[in-house]
C-alpha cells in the first residue's frame, strides 16, 4: 500500500504505463520535477504536488498494465495498490483523471474484451464512477490521431457513453500534453471544482 499521503483533497491521475501521465502532471503543475521517459513504469509510487494553503494536490499514480522489465506479480501489486489508494481516499478526491493514449486505446480495449475479461481502462473508468468520483478521461496524444471525432466516438461507445463524444465534454477531454494542449481537461476540471464548491482552486486550472 502507498504510504505518506499528505492530508489534502486531490485530483488523481490514473492510467496505463506510458500514456503520458507524468508529462501531463508537469503541464498541470508547471513543475519539472516529474520524471518522464520512453521506458514504461518510470513512476513506481505516487507523485504528489501540493499546495498546503489550499489543502489541495495533484497526484500522479503509478502506471498499470504490462511494463517491460517488470515482473507480472509486481505490476499486479501496483494495480492493487492503486485501487486501494483510490478506495481509501475517495472522499477527498475531487476528480479522477483517467489518462489514455488516443491513438491506441480503442484497439487495446478491443484486444482485451471478452466473456471473461474486462479491459483495465474500462474497469477503472467504471470503478471511479461507482465511487462517485467525478471522472474525466484525458485522451492524450491526439496530435497523432487523424480521425479525431470517429476515434472519440468509438471510445465513448467502449466506455458505455452514448456517442457523439461532444455531449460528454465534462467527461471526455482530448489533449496533447507534450504540446501543451490541455485546455479541454482544464475546462472539465473547472466544472468539477465549481460543482464541489472549490472555486478557490480554479486558479490552478485557468
Amino acid at each position: 500500500m502507498f504510504e505518506d499521503r499528505p492530508d489534502r483533497q486531490e485530483v488523481v491521475l490514473v492510467g496505463r504505463s506510458n500514456v503520458g501521465k507524468s508529462t501531463l502532471m508537469r503541464e498541470l503543475t508547471g513543475h519539472s520535477k516529474f520524471t518522464t521517459g520512453k521506458k514504461p513504469g518510470v513512476t513506481r509510487k505516487p507523485n504528489h504536488y501540493d499546495w498546503a494553503p489550499e489543502s489541495f494536490m495533484f497526484t500522479d499514480l503509478p502506471g498499470f498494465g504490462f511494463m517491460s522489465g517488470v515482473e507480472e506479480s509486481r505490476s499486479e501489486q501496483i494495480a492493487t495498490d492503486i485501487v486501494r489508494y483510490v478506495e481509501a481516499n475517495a472522499d477527498d478526491i475531487l476528480a479522477g483523471v483517467l489518462v489514455v493514449d488516443g491513438k491506441s486505446v480503442v484497439d487495446i480495449i478491443d484486444r482485451h474484451s471478452g466473456p471473461d475479461e474486462i479491459p483495465h481502462d474500462v474497469e477503472l473508468f467504471h470503478f471511479l464512477r461507482e465511487l462517485e468520483i467525478p471522472t474525466v478521461v484525458a485522451v492524450n496524444k491526439m496530435d497523432k490521431v487523424d480521425d479525431e471525432d470517429e476515434r472519440l466516438d468509438d471510445l465513448c461507445d467502449r466506455l458505455g457513453l452514448l456517442p457523439p463524444w461532444r455531449q460528454w465534454q465534462d467527461t471526455i477531454a482530448p489533449i496533447s500534453a507534450k504540446r501543451g494542449n490541455v485546455e479541454p481537461l482544464l475546462s472539465a476540471l473547472k466544472t468539477h471544482f465549481h460543482d464541489q464548491k472549490r472555486d478557490d482552486l480554479l486558479k490552478f486550472v485557468s
